[in-house]
């Protein structure tokens, strides 16, 4: 089973290795993180990643989930990626993205009409990339399953991995992990955050807004 996570420069690595952690334990399971070439991909969160093939080179994806990050607009224009995305979905199982890997879906007209969710700070676009927004931890609509922001991708992975193995599997995963969140405060979420906290977010994710429509 090949599992494949495209990959661009300020990428969020929880993005893709939180579902990387939870599907690489599938069985037969082989994961791939593709670019366009083999160069260190820069996470944001300040080192680097190498990817173990490149778009060329990748075989066909069971699965191919795309994860978000501050560098989702220029993933949205580039070339390389959205057609290797585009070609990888036509015979993919599952079409899969995590945070603002949404945005490449929607892009690339693969969730028009669906449900989908992505990062709270955005999800007032989802409706301008064509699919319809659902609030959830991840949203299922068919063989598409979006995820929401960041620590959401480990959620769909367990999800995912129920789907693809079995319920019993995707459990013995989880113990294996110990994930059992238990986080010390209750402001993970816009419905349980303070307002003034989430108004100061608010600056950071709009410049990302921005640059997303101009992708349009």
């Amino acid at each position: 089973m090949n599992i494949a996570f495209p990959l661009y420069d300020d990428v969020t690595q929880l993005d893709f290795t939180g579902p990387v952690q939870v599907l690489s334990r599938l069985p037969g399971a082989s994961v791939h993180l593709v670019s366009e070439s083999l160069q260190p991909i820069r996470t944001d969160s300040g080192f680097a990643v190498v990817p173990t093939t490149t778009f060329a080179d990748c075989p066909p994806a069971n699965v191919i989930c795309v994860p978000g990050g501050p560098g989702i607009a220029n993933a949205c224009g580039d070339n390389a990626l959205l057609s290797f995305v585009a070609q990888q979905a036509k015979t993919a199982t599952w079409i899969t993205s995590v945070c603002t890997g949404f945005f490449v879906l929607g892009k690339l007209g693969l969730t028009n009409n669906r449900n989908a969710t992505t990062h709270w700070g955005y999800t007032h676009l989802i409706e301008k990339f064509g699919a319809k927004y659902v609030k959830g931890r991840f949203v299922i609509d068919g063989n598409v399953i979006t995820g929401g922001g960041v620590t959401a991708g480990i959620d769909f992975g367990l999800y995912l991995a129920a789907q693809i193995a079995g319920e019993d599997t995707a459990k013995l995963i989880q113990l294996a992990l110990e994930y059992d969140p238990d986080p010390p405060f209750a402001g993970g979420h816009p419905d349980r955050a303070a307002s003034d906290a989430i108004e100061s977010l608010r600056p950071r994710y709009a410049r990302v807004a921005e640059n997303l429509l101009g992708t349009l």
